[in-house]
């Protein structure tokens, strides 16, 4: 007993230590979202998908259809994506009240809410823009207009238009931010911001990413020209053009690119529309087109020259950039000797990782100087969980909607499928690790062996990622047997068994992983007991 309980106190002191030295965003508010058409996609789905690269809450839950009488009002909150537990109450603050719709479709309330049981699905990045158009006193954060949009909407069309009007009423009081908003029919790039301290409402606009192309929002508004007579590509608010004259953040005479006269310099003060984690995704899926880290800004998404698959995007958002001229372990070489053979051979170090804190990097340098270029990477330590979400027309919403989903970085953890049919999560996943060091949090379970790994990365990373890959697998190989087995239930049994099987598959799957990585975290333990 006594053992256990030394190493109870060692693991909460080695897990404190770990929040400490999450590596920094290197911008602020650090997400990326892949957008993916459906003649693009491998299979005819359409995906929309979301890092969450901050410490903002990690439960998740799956929040009911309701019906409601006449005459009801919502809250509107800020402070929901802080709070620790489903039933949290701590840090909300009720901005102000609205209209409740009769009836709300069932969603997926993760800290941006990100899919509803009619495959209306929704990814994040914050764009954060001019400063002089931010309002506090708007009613609605991004967060909150995307969980009353999933929960009244099956479109994305609808959803954009419903946020528009609930802006112009109420007001936006967040900063710049980008929701890539999708169906199993188009997905659309939508970027808002507020009107000024001194105006109650907003100005957005939206473009659809065309059908065989893909997308990226990474931190950065994008949007450049609009064409707002092609109604089937384009939406802005109808102050789209008259807010910039207003603010004197447009002449008038100038072409008028939505990313400059909103989004204005990015985090390096630089006007450009793109940063490296754009450039990189793009310009791997269409090489022929020669894009620069020179040009003022890129296309807001390309045709790929080989269509991706759910995979495919779920390895974009694992990407570090190794063996790329951004690596940042592209440097860190030892000569090793090989025992057998006797030759010798220069390889990456194996305590070298691609998510060195601030002060490694510094220390390096120190030792000789460039060492260590510290790009931001897309796959980052201090990410709260991410998604990748697939929508398909040809299956029910309840199977045809999949949300791939995975606990801290992305880089390192295993996704799990949570279908638009899914009604339950497992306790564990309703309560956030990011306030605080607590194994009832599955964060934990996922982030102990994770920060192992690093310790020697060169060594860990060979078991972590076989086990990432073999759940990933899995879930897409088991996928058919899944929309069988629902489609058997549906019949012989009805809907809401269906849907119960659903949510046992998902939560099978989830325990699956968790054991994996505790297992993990054993080994490392043993392994790296002694720092080597």
């Amino acid at each position: 007993m006594k053992i256990r309980n030394i190493l109870f106190v060692i693991g909460v002191a080695f897990s404190q230590l770990l929040l400490a030295q999450q590596t920094l965003p290197r911008d602020p508010d650090c997400c990326t979202s892949i957008m993916v058409g459906k003649l693009a996609s491998t299979d005819g789905s359409v995906m929309t998908s979301h890092t969450c690269d901050s410490w903002y809450r990690t439960w998740v839950n799956v929040v009911p259809a309701a019906d409601f009488a006449n005459d009801t009002v919502m809250n509107i909150y800020d402070g929901r994506m802080h709070t620790e537990s489903v039933n949290d109450q701590t840090k909300l603050t009720v901005k102000g009240q609205i209209p409740q719709a009769k009836h709300t479709y069932a969603f997926l309330d993760t800290a941006y809410p990100c899919l509803n049981e009619k495959q209306l699905a929704m990814g994040e990045t914050t764009i954060s823009g001019r400063d002089t158009l931010r309002n506090p006193k708007g009613m609605f954060m991004i967060e909150e207009l995307a969980r009353v949009a999933l929960q009244r909407c099956t479109t994305a069309r609808d959803a954009i238009q419903l946020m528009g009007k609930l802006v112009k009423e109420y007001g936006y009081g967040d900063s710049g931010e980008c929701l890539t908003i999708a169906d199993p029919k188009e997905v659309w790039h939508f970027e808002i911001f507020g009107e000024g301290p001194d105006q109650i409402g907003g100005v957005w606009a939206a473009v659809r990413i065309p059908d065989d192309e893909v997308g990226v929002s990474a931190n950065i508004s994008r949007i450049s020209t609009l064409n707002l007579k092609d109604t089937r590509n384009y939406m802005a608010s109808e102050n789209v053009f008259s807010v910039a004259k207003k603010l004197k953040l447009w002449d008038g005479k100038e072409p008028f690119k939505f990313w400059k006269v909103y989004g204005g310099p990015n985090y390096f003060g630089k006007m450009q529309a793109f940063s490296i984690r754009e450039f990189f995704i793009l310009s791997t899926l269409a090489p022929s087109l020669k894009l620069s880290m020179d040009d003022e800004e890129l296309p807001l998404s390309v045709k790929p020259e080989k269509k991706i698959s759910n995979a495919d995007v779920m390895a974009y958002l694992r990407q570090t950039y190794e063996g790329t001229e951004w690596s940042v372990t592209k440097n860190l070489k030892v000569a090793v000797k090989d025992r057998k053979t006797g030759k010798t051979d220069t390889i990456t170090s194996p305590r070298a990782n691609p998510w060195m804190r601030t002060d490694e990097v510094q220390l390096f340098n120190a030792l000789q100087k460039g060492t260590v270029t510290a790009n931001r990477n897309v796959a980052v330590p201090q990410c709260a969980y991410s998604t990748v979400i697939q929508l398909r027309d040809w299956l029910p919403d309840a199977v045809g909607g999949v949300c791939w989903f995975s606990m801290d970085n992305p880089g390192q953890s295993p996704r799990v499928p949570i279908f638009c049919g899914t009604t339950d999560m497992p306790e564990m996943f309703k309560i956030c690790g990011n306030h605080r060091y607590r194994l009832d949090a599955a964060l934990w379970h996922y982030r102990q062996a994770n920060k192992l790994a690093t310790v020697r990365w060169g060594n860990a990373r060979k078991i972590l990622e076989k086990n990432l890959l073999h759940f990933e697998r899995k879930g897409l190989e088991e996928l058919p047997m899944v929309e069988q087995r629902y489609a058997e239930l549906v019949k012989s049994q009805g809907e809401e068994a269906a849907k119960a099987y659903l949510t046992d598959y998902t939560k099978d799957f989830i325990g699956a992983t968790l054991l994996r990585w505790d297992e993990m975290t054993a080994k490392y333990w043993n392994d790296y007991r002694f720092g080597f």
